[in-house]
């Protein structure tokens, strides 16, 4: 069986839109799925994906990319980090959905494992996944922090990197649900939780799935 490398977008808490794509794309143990960031707040059930994602790593090979938010929420657990970004930016969903008290030790041990094991990018093949975007002319190894997981898009699409491979993004939301491609960069942000779509894309042929977040498959 051919192995596929498969990129999945912002999910943002819609766990019906994962398990609706997770079960069409129906991923073996000699696919690598690379998931983009962002898998928590402003959605109903980010408890719920965070579930998904670590049973999707028991049957798969997952690697996941730290999003924006999951540094929010991180800096705010392990580092007594201000929660008032966090909260603002759909931390309140997620807080809800766990059933917090107010001890910040509300995150399963399962959960917390995956949230640690998040890395800054990925490279596989002709490809480089990262949250946000990338400075073109610094290694990857070196990128500051704030290209990976915070620069929008709408300030200007970087030019290709200076490795040549393809980058592949979330973060900056296409609202109509398209995909972005300019050619060097995809961004696979699709705006699930606003009403437009999760999008998952096998590197290789390009296809691509996308559910809403009541999880009915685009056509």
């Amino acid at each position: 069986m051919t192995q596929r490398l498969i990129a999945i977008g912002d999910i943002h808490g819609c766990r019906k839109a994962l398990d609706a794509l997770l079960d069409e794309i129906n991923p073996t143990s000699s696919d690598t799925i690379v998931t983009l960031g962002d898998y928590i707040d402003r959605g109903p059930d980010s408890r719920g994906v965070i579930d998904s994602l670590v049973d999707l790593g028991e049957r798969t090979k997952l690697v996941g990319v730290l999003g924006n938010h999951e540094e929010m929420m991180l800096e705010v657990l392990h580092h007594g980090g201000s929660h008032q970004g966090w909260l603002r930016y759909g931390g309140v969903e997620t807080l809800d959905i766990y059933g917090f008290d107010g001890d910040l030790d509300f995150l399963p041990p399962s959960h917390l494992q995956f949230l640690d094991s998040l890395g800054d990018f990925y490279v596989a093949g002709d490809y480089f996944f990262t949250h946000a975007a990338y400075d073109p002319d610094v290694p990857l190894e070196d990128q500051e922090i704030e290209m990976l997981r915070w620069y929008s898009l709408t300030n200007g699409i970087p030019t290709q990197h200076q490795s040549g491979k393809t980058a592949v993004v979330g973060h900056t939301a296409n609202r109509g649900g398209d995909i972005l491609d300019s050619g060097h960069l995809i961004c696979l942000d699709t705006y699930c939780y606003g009403g437009g779509w999760l999008t998952a894309m096998e590197m290789n042929t390009r296809q691509v799935w996308q559910a809403n977040k009541n999880g009915e498959l685009r056509a």
